[in-house]
């Protein structure tokens, strides 16, 4: 897309004022000028917001009056759903009846009306083909064997098996259910490839067409298997088609949120999935729709939220369509500050290193054992030496300079306590003292010699 840039010149940017101290406000204007010498101005391709004159943007096209966006208080209808990987279909059949011919097995159920039996022990109801095909039509009756037989043909055997119990028995035997036919319903995962899984019946493509010519699809699927199937194809969950909110990082990172389309979402509704906008944002948004199958021309639709939100104003308060990304742009001041964050942080580092490297040095030339004596006591190393003997003072700075961290705080800790404890226990505090004596001797001789 060619069209005019926001270009904001390094002098503008340090021309408002800011609050962030004379130090670093020095730093700024030092950095900002080696960038305006070293690279001039700088553009982004960032569209021009002018909701009056242009509210259509459109990528290596002229504006067409013709295709202007919906927008709120003036929404269209989405065309027909079209199914995609990973919607989720609710399929349902409504008909399930096998293909003849049919021979009934273990299981079936059938339903068996007969006329002309005994007054107290009538057959009219749904009776299960029992393991090895019997049909158990009672006690005065008995059972007769079906499994294998056609329904024509199973009717003739319970006509011939009550003939020799009854006069004229009327004999109506149907198929109720289907024990080794598998019933179709619930949910149905699309899955990559773009099918859906009947289970026994195998998988049916289903990607790329609308809720009715799917059903017809299923239909025809199911004719190999079922004697006129009749099913039902809606959509359990619309998981293909999104539209996306992409929020500029400022230098922290962008931020991307994914959102299913449901036909009435708006920028408004867009910007309130997020929860508003941040600290890091600007108010210059505007929508990416891409062109389909990049077929046309991709539009860029500028959005005034100010005036969306102030003003309660819908000219550009578009309609979000699948596909579209709202981009919410950073705060150009923030995204300067992480800059020069990013490019002083490290020499603040080496200048704060080198701080501490003086201070270091400056504490040895200042006492000759490396440590300040008005640090505190140290009780243990005391009450072994006694306060006269300046022994004491060298494991102090051991202790305070090349101890392991756990010591030196179990030692501040409990040092006094311990000092009390061994003071009418002259074994243990030999047992100390030596043990000091060894870590004052290491530490004397690894300790450079500090001239006179």
């Amino acid at each position: 897309m060619n069209s005019p840039d926001h270009a904001k010149t390094t002098a503008d940017v340090l021309a408002t004022p800011r609050t962030k101290g004379r130090h670093r406000m020095a730093m700024l204007l030092a950095l900002a000028g080696s960038l305006a010498t070293a690279t001039g101005c700088q553009t982004f391709g960032r569209p021009q917001l002018n909701t009056k004159n242009q509210v259509m943007l459109e990528a290596q096209c002229p504006p067409d009056s013709d295709r202007m966006p919906a927008k709120e208080l003036a929404k269209v209808t989405l065309p027909p759903y079209i199914i995609e990987p990973p919607d989720i279909l609710l399929v349902d059949a409504l008909r399930v009846v096998p293909k003849p011919p049919f021979r009934i097995q273990s299981f079936d159920t059938l339903q068996v009306i007969v006329e002309g039996t005994l007054l107290e022990q009538p057959i009219n109801g749904l009776y299960v083909v029992e393991p090895g095909g019997m049909l158990d039509l009672g006690p005065s009756y008995g059972k007769v064997m079906v499994g294998g037989q056609s329904l024509e043909e199973a009717t003739d055997s319970v006509f011939r098996h009550l003939k020799r119990v009854l006069r004229e028995p009327q004999v109506s035997l149907t198929l109720a259910q289907a024990a080794g036919q598998q019933q179709i319903a619930g949910e149905h995962l699309v899955a990559p490839d773009g099918t859906i899984n009947l289970g026994t019946y195998g998988t049916v493509y289903v990607t790329g067409l609308t809720l009715d010519e799917a059903k017809k699809t299923v239909e025809q699927h199911l004719e190999q298997y079922l004697d006129a199937p009749l099913v039902s194809v809606d959509v359990f969950s619309y998981n293909s088609k999104v539209y996306y909110v992409i929020t500029e990082g400022a230098g922290f990172g962008d931020n991307i949120a994914r959102f299913p389309v449901t036909g009435n979402e708006t920028v408004l509704d867009a910007i309130s999935q997020i929860n508003g906008l941040s600290r890091l944002s600007s108010k210059d948004i505007w929508i990416a729709r891409p062109a389909p199958s990049g077929v046309g021309c991709d539009q860029i639709l500028p959005v005034d939220i100010d005036a969306i939100m102030k003003g309660a104003s819908t000219a550009t308060n578009y309609q979000v369509m699948p596909g579209d990304r709202v981009f919410i742009a950073q705060d150009q001041w923030i995204a300067f500050d992480s800059i020069v964050g990013k490019l002083t942080a490290p020499w603040e580092r080496v200048f704060g290193f080198a701080l501490l490297g003086s201070s270091t040095v400056q504490q040895f030339n200042r006492f000759p054992y490396g440590f300040n004596p008005n640090f505190g006591g140290c009780w243990v190393a005391r009450e072994v030496y006694g306060p006269e003997n300046p022994q004491w003072l060298l494991f102090r700075a051991w202790l305070l300079t090349e101890a392991p961290d756990w010591l030196r705080e179990a030692y501040m800790a409990h040092g006094e306590q311990f000092a009390a404890w061994i003071a009418d226990k002259p074994v243990v505090k030999a047992i100390v003292k030596a043990a000091m004596d060894m870590v004052i001797a290491r530490y004397e001789a690894a300790m450079p010699k500090v001239a006179d």
